[in-house]
């Protein structure tokens, strides 16, 4: 199972006072730079187009990113595919690729946040439609220098070459997605890897939907390795449970009331909160061998994950206990969670 951190690159501190953005970015690249440094498999940037986060531009961080790392993967999470221009996206994350000599990757989604869409000229009744042409685009640009195409919302390729290509061939596209079937299925039919996206109440509840990934993905043709499930999810790890708890609510609590005040949400209290970092709730939060018991929880209830991407982020916390956290996921975490599915793996051997 791969480890990795996900960034939103969230403009405001645990005081909910703004950072300066200069400031913010270079305390972004370098907790990238420690997760590289600590061994952790991947770190990916987010998508918004909003003024509490700086992460509009998510391949000019990653593209920053990759000249100061060695190893790890650098991704998107998410690329808003629905308002943005698959030629583009394509390009964009062939040149990461090229500069991270063959460690880029895209997570692609619907986008949860609607601010792009007026952004860039598109309505949001086309929001499934959008989405569904221009990823047919994009996997079309990836399986094809030159590219024979046409559909409603962008204009037709007849043969054009998109450039520069990857150095993988083909370049990773995961499916991001949140909650719905069609959305699964759409991952198992199209064979590509799949991030769920579990923000709150239990995980085992996504289970019926990522077996009929699987199913769809089988009736397919693709193989069971090919058919891999990655999670996102709010984590943060301290030295001890009370700590990581202490730390994360407040700024925590403040960013999902907000959001839930714009989305019909109740507000977060402690409450909540504590019933979301109980063994079954969705929230990584604790000391390191609580969230690897956790993760392993997860896992099995889920069939079975290949990846987990912590979002620290939306905490607000301050840069050096985000780099403590970083830390302890790569040092503490990472390696337990490793020894203890080569030990489940090896028991497995023995039956």
């Amino acid at each position: 199972m791969q480890v990795g951190i996900d960034s939103f690159a969230a403009a405001f501190d645990d005081s909910s006072l703004a950072v300066s953005p200069p400031d913010r970015l270079r305390q972004l690249i370098e907790q990238i730079e420690h997760a590289d440094q600590v061994g952790l498999d991947a770190f990916g940037v987010g998508e918004h187009h909003r003024k509490e986060f700086l992460d509009s531009a998510p391949t000019v961080i990653l593209g920053a990113a990759a000249a100061r790392t060695q190893r790890i993967r650098l991704t998107s999470a998410v690329t808003v595919l629905s308002a943005a221009d698959p030629v583009r996206v394509f390009q964009n994350f062939a040149t990461l690729d090229l500069l991270s000599q063959g460690r880029a990757e895209m997570i692609v989604g619907r986008g949860s946040s609607i601010e792009a869409f007026p952004l860039f000229g598109y309505r949001l009744e086309d929001y499934d439609s959008l989405f569904a042409e221009k990823l047919d685009l994009l996997l079309k640009i990836r399986e094809n220098e030159n590219v024979h195409w046409s559909g409603k919302y962008r204009p037709a390729l007849t043969g054009q070459g998109v450039y520069p290509r990857p150095v993988q061939n083909p370049l990773p596209i995961w499916l991001g997605v949140v909650g719905t079937p069609q959305s699964f299925a759409r991952a198992g039919a199209l064979g590509l890897p799949l991030m769920v996206a579990i923000i709150g109440g239990e995980p085992r509840r996504f289970r019926p939907l990522i077996d009929l990934y699987r199913e769809t993905g089988k009736q397919h043709g693709y193989k069971a390795d090919r058919l891999r499930v990655g999670v996102h999810a709010p984590g943060y790890v301290a030295q001890t449970t009370q700590e990581a708890a202490d730390d994360f609510f407040p700024g925590y609590a403040k960013a999902v009331t907000k959001v839930g005040k714009e989305r019909g949400w109740p507000a977060m209290t402690r409450a909540s909160f504590d019933a979301e970092r109980t063994p079954q709730g969705a929230l990584m939060i604790g000391s390191p061998d609580e969230v690897v018991d956790k993760i392993l929880r997860h896992s099995e209830a889920l069939g079975g994950i290949s990846r987990i991407s912590f979002q620290m982020n939306a905490a607000s916390l301050p840069h050096v206990k985000l780099m403590r956290a970083i830390e302890l996921i790569g040092t503490r975490v990472a390696p337990a969670l490793h020894a203890a599915l080569e030990d489940e793996s090896q028991l497995q051997a023995k039956r």
